[in-house]
């Protein structure tokens, strides 16, 4: 299980972090943040099964991250830290998904029977949703088989485009409330197909009515509905990466996922579909190996490596001259070279190989290699410089990668080459 961490204090992420027998345990802890509104982009970019949260924080609080959570990703298990002082706070996260709280201090043991409480629960969740939609697809030959033939009839090129309102209509006094403003259309490929069909359809139930699915050929085949284009457009990329995550833990490979373009009318709901297959079919020839997501924005880089190139350069570039900036965010860089928060840490770990968390942690890290072999300039001082504002945690960042402590790196490389 990964574990993600969001608190302004800095003496309690740094308890959490150092006291807690993390090596010892089943989980993992996959990243920190000192408020909500940088939190949000890394749980994207780490995709934890767990969120730990402070109630009140800067910029975001643990409410509004709550809450973001719930409606783009909340299969995740929250679990929320409060004081004596919070507990109206505490009382309103009942309604935000929120597993367990935890009241402050907090020592090792209780955040272990907290963590293996909310483990539990998550894993028994998956397996009930997992069994029940298997059952499902084995024993219903009524509703849930109609309503997928109907999505289904969606993304046949025969059907007339002029029918897609009336399906939609039909799913609708079916209960299946599919008419939205915007629609995205995901078209996964994978093998085996039953398993990953099961994993898709489970995944898809978690969504809250956001996501809705029809078995294919070679895969699945998926509607996302949205309330703007941006919002379509979100869903779909934070959905395929769960999805990849998911066939992978099902024990699928040659997984490729291609997001057709966003459409406002239901006529256009095959359009995106077309966009979505052949931007899948482009992912199976440039890779069949390693699971891969794509949308039709960079259909175009898929054919052109160069204009791919191009914009991991610019966005490198972008990094490198704004790296001591404490507060530089995955979405900071994907504005810089006009792409979604989503879409750009996509396109970004695929072509890098590492995800954007990583890449700075490495940039910042070496820069601080170099500042540590080649000056007399004190540590805490070389944490701001790389842009980190707590020296504690630099050093825990460092030891983590290098196996060294700062002082320890300086003692063995100063005024030489590593």
């Amino acid at each position: 299980m990964k574990v993600f961490l969001a608190d302004d204090e800095i003496v309690v992420r740094e308890g959490i972090r150092e006291s807690f027998p993390w090596d010892e345990t089943p989980y993992t802890l996959v990243g920190e943040a000192p408020d909500g509104e940088m939190a949000l982009p890394m749980i994207r970019d780490t995709n934890p099964d767990i969120v730990i949260t402070d109630i009140r924080m800067p910029f975001m609080d643990g409410l509004e991250l709550c809450r973001m959570l719930r409606l783009q990703m909340p299969w995740i298990g929250i679990i929320v830290l409060s004081g004596y002082d919070e507990f109206e706070y505490a009382r309103k996260c009942i309604h935000l998904g929120v597993r367990e709280y935890l009241l402050k201090p907090i020592n090792a043991a209780e955040l272990r029977t907290v963590l293996d409480k909310v483990s539990a629960q998550l894993l028994e969740e998956r397996k009930a949703t997992f069994h029940a939609a298997s059952l499902r697809a084995r024993m219903e030959s009524g509703g849930k088989f109609l309503k997928e033939k109907l999505i289904g009839s969606l993304f046949v090129e025969e059907a007339a485009e002029e029918d897609a309102g009336n399906v939609l209509k039909q799913l609708g006094t079916m209960g299946c409330p599919v008419p939205a403003p915007y629609y995205a259309v995901l078209d996964a490929a994978f093998s085996p197909t039953g398993t990953g069909q099961e994993a898709a359809s489970a995944l898809a139930e978690t969504s809250g009515g956001i996501v809705h699915v029809s078995a294919g050929k070679h895969g699945t085949r998926l509607l996302v509905l949205g309330d703007t284009a941006e919002d379509a457009e979100e869903q779909a990329y934070v959905f395929a990466t769960s999805l990849v995550r998911e066939l992978e833990r099902s024990g699928c490979t040659g997984i490729c996922v291609g997001i057709g373009e966003i459409v406002a009318e239901p006529e256009k709901i095959l359009q995106s579909y077309k966009s979505a297959r052949h931007v899948r079919h482009l992912l199976v020839q440039r890779s069949q190996e390693q699971a891969a997501i794509l949308g039709v924005r960079e259909m175009g880089e898929v054919t052109d490596d160069r204009h791919v190139s191009s914009i991991i350069s610019d966005a490198k570039l972008y990094i490198l001259n704004n790296y001591s900036n404490p507060n530089l965010m995955l979405q900071d860089v994907a504005e810089a070279v006009n792409m979604s928060k989503s879409r750009f840490s996509t396109v970004f770990s695929q072509q890098n190989g590492q995800t954007f968390t990583d890449f700075l942690i490495s940039l910042r890290l070496g820069k601080a290699k170099e500042l540590l072999r080649g000056t007399d300039q004190k540590s805490s001082q070389i944490a701001r410089d790389v842009g980190y504002n707590d020296a504690h945690y630099f050093s825990y960042i460092f030891k983590k990668v290098t196996g060294m402590t700062p002082s320890e790196y300086r003692s063995r490389y100063q005024n030489q080459p590593e």
